[in-house]
């Protein structure tokens, strides 16, 4: 049987051509090679037998083309095949530039990298009129550049500063930021958007390019100019060598501005160079870790309401986030001035996250407080996030075993106590599951659901689809003191504190970390955590804290919550001296062979199974460097080998923290 075709061509009266895109068996349209083989073959009748108007539009529901089909790229290794792929789909896109009557692209959602290059490559782009956040150039975020000729077109189109900023941040802006820019032209309701498509074929308005005194700046020296503030930004944040794509995209636009044919021709080139790097398979894997943890919930979660049980800050930030995504919430505690700063911080996030004064006055309607739990016997999940005392924990879950329904899912936010210990004296012990979010939880994506020794499945995955459901990245692991991303941050954490203690400034330490590509340094996350928490996590583990730990907690100085501890805080920010000795390779050795070790030690034991598991865990839950792929896959570029030599180095030098775990021997063997 012939495959369907995925672009479905009409011409109806007004012999206007209506090329309707639809990928099958995916809720999302994406440009595969079939795709643009198709695309390319209907252009070329077209450009011989011109129609009045040639019409973009989406089947899906979700969008327009949420770009190119990602899974395509492992099969492509070598420069010549990328080059004439990526040269072939700058092809399509002038067939669409060059077609002799309007065309236009309806963006009912989605449109994001080759979906937007398309959508550009049109003369004009009717969206529907919303606050959702979904047009972009993500490319950045997977090492590379619009390779479609859409770098050329957007800097044409709404000039350069824009149009680099869209590139370089990779950020998704909305239908009506993108009206502001002038990369949309015209807003409706989606009942309408076809309407409004007829009416501009048919009246061809003026196509819109950007303002005079923008196109100034396609000129020397200003895009000299404009590469050098811009460099300067970048350099501040991150290392060339690490994530080479914006200096890449800024060299671009320095040599070649917009120059059609030039800059084409040296996007398609540099789009290669830049997939080949290491960095940019990494941050695909990245991208498809991403993905493997969304596939893990089922799409159908039946959670309408959740009860939170603690309105402190973890909390109330559960609960702010489960009303924000949708679901009616109760959250309750033993007073309303517990739980009031949560409120205040949920209508700052909902005023943040929706915008618009309506989806705001209704997120903050499912907000609702609870005082005295009367929402538990309704609730379909109850999730507690009391203090870390196991004895008060086990009388709570013991008590909600009785009030609560029998199908409603029981979880814990515990951060280090086992689940089987809590549920020890529960009646239905395999009711109970682990809900692990992370601080910020508006910010940090992954959510661990851990299973304890008698949880049950079916709850698990409940646990998982809810997860799911809100928006966060699922972790399924097994019940262990830390789990998975505390167990791993505390032999790091404690072991930048022994390097303190040995001498070593706190913005050396932190210094050593950020260059080897972390988000924050070892000594300011301490402080930001809070000492005390840092103090009970490590001795968690059974690990003896440096003394200087204990001294600090004692003296009050718990980090930034109090303004002081490593650091002193001024306005929520660290202090630090400019004048520092620069971090030596055996100091930047120690930290990162102590997060590696303990990775594999997870894996080892059983905590997660799957070494992408970890490397999705480490990445989402602490920020590790993105561009190696995670800390199990950079062990794996280094070798498992010298991994052991250099472990076994350091544990000579620096102590018997950094005996190698068993788990590398076994992927030796």
């Amino acid at each position: 049987m012939k495959d369907e075709n995925l672009w479905k061509l009409e011409v109806d009266n007004n012999q206007i051509c209506w090329l309707t895109f639809d990928t099958p068996k995916k809720s999302v349209n994406v440009l595969s090679e079939r795709a643009l083989h198709e695309l390319d073959t209907l252009l070329e009748d077209l450009l011989i037998n011109t129609p009045k108007g040639v019409i973009f539009q989406s089947a899906k529901k979700t969008g327009f083309i949420l770009g190119a089909d990602i899974n395509e790229f492992k099969s492509i290794d070598n420069f010549d095949d990328i080059y004439e792929a990526t040269i072939s789909g700058q092809s399509i896109m002038n067939k669409i530039e060059a077609l002799k009557c309007p065309t236009v692209a309806l963006l009912n959602g989605f449109t994001l990298g080759g979906g937007l290059e398309l959508a550009i490559a049109c003369d004009y782009r009717v969206s529907i009129d919303s606050h959702n956040k979904c047009i972009g150039f993500p490319e950045i975020k997977l090492g590379l550049l619009p390779g479609f000729g859409g770098y050329v077109r957007s800097i044409k189109k709404i000039g350069a500063i824009s149009a680099l900023e869209l590139m370089l941040s990779g950020r998704f802006i909305s239908s009506k930021d993108a009206f502001k820019l002038g990369l949309v032209d015209s807003l409706t309701e989606p009942n309408n958007l076809k309407k409004i498509a007829v009416d501009i074929v048919l009246l061809k308005p003026k196509i819109n390019t950007s303002k005079w005194y923008l196109k100034i700046l396609n000129y020397n020296p200003f895009r000299m100019l404009i590469y050098l503030n811009i460099k300067n930004r970048i350099l501040k944040k991150i290392k060339a060598s690490q994530y080479p794509a914006p200096l890449s995209i800024l060299k671009l636009w320095k040599n070649h501005g917009v120059i059609k044919k030039t800059a084409h021709k040296e996007s398609a080139k540099e789009f290669c160079r830049l997939y080949l790097t290491s960095t940019s398979r990494n941050l695909i894997r990245v991208f498809q870790l991403s993905n493997k943890l969304k596939g893990l919930g089922s799409k159908e979660s039946s959670i309408n309401t959740c009860h939170v049980i603690g309105g402190g800050t973890m909390g109330a930030d559960i609960a702010s986030w489960s009303a924000l995504k949708g679901i009616q919430t109760s959250i309750q505690d033993r007073d309303i001035k517990f739980i009031q700063p949560g409120l205040i911080r949920a209508d700052k996030l909902f005023e943040k996250k929706l915008k618009n004064k309506s989806d705001i006055k209704k997120a903050q309607n499912r907000l609702i407080t609870d005082l005295e739990g009367e929402k538990i016997s309704s609730a379909d999940i109850i999730i507690e996030a009391i203090s870390e005392d196991l004895k008060i924990k086990q009388s709570l879950f013991k008590k909600l075993e009785e009030q609560c329904s029998e199908s409603t899912i029981l979880a814990t936010n515990t951060s280090s106590i086992k689940i089987e210990d809590i549920a020890s004296v529960m009646k239905n012990p395999e009711r109970l599951v682990g809900i692990h979010f992370f601080n910020p939880v508006h910010r940090l994506p992954l959510v661990e659901v851990v299973k304890g020794e008698k949880t049950s499945d079916e709850v698990v995955k409940a646990a998982i689809s809810f997860v799911s459901q809100i928006g966060k990245l699922p972790l399924p692991c097994n019940s262990s003191p830390g789990f998975v991303v505390n167990r791993i941050l505390a032999p790091y954490m404690n072991q930048a504190l022994i390097c303190y203690m040995d001498g070593h400034m706190p913005e050396t330490i932190d210094k050593a970390a950020k260059d080897f590509g972390m988000p924050t340094g070892p000594i300011e996350l301490a402080d930001r955590v809070g000492l005390d928490i840092a103090l009970h996590v490590v001795e968690v583990f059974g690990v003896k804290p440096p003394d200087i730990l204990k001294t600090k907690v004692i003296a009050g100085d718990l980090g930034a919550k109090t303004g002081k501890g490593f650091y002193k805080f001024i306005n929520n920010r660290p202090k630090k001296s400019k004048q520092f000795p620069k971090p030596s390779k055996d100091l930047s050795d120690r930290l990162i062979y102590s997060l590696l070790n303990e990775s594999m030690s997870c894996l080892s034991d059983g905590i997660v199974d799957d070494t992408d598991l970890i490397d999705a865990a480490v990445i989402f839950g602490t920020g590790f460097a993105p561009f190696t792929g995670g800390p199990l896959n950079y062990a794996k570029s280094i070798g498992f080998e010298s991994i052991i030599n250099k472990l076994n180095s350091l544990e000579k030098s620096f102590g018997s923290n950094f005996h190698p775990s068993e788990g590398w021997g076994k992927l030796i063997t």
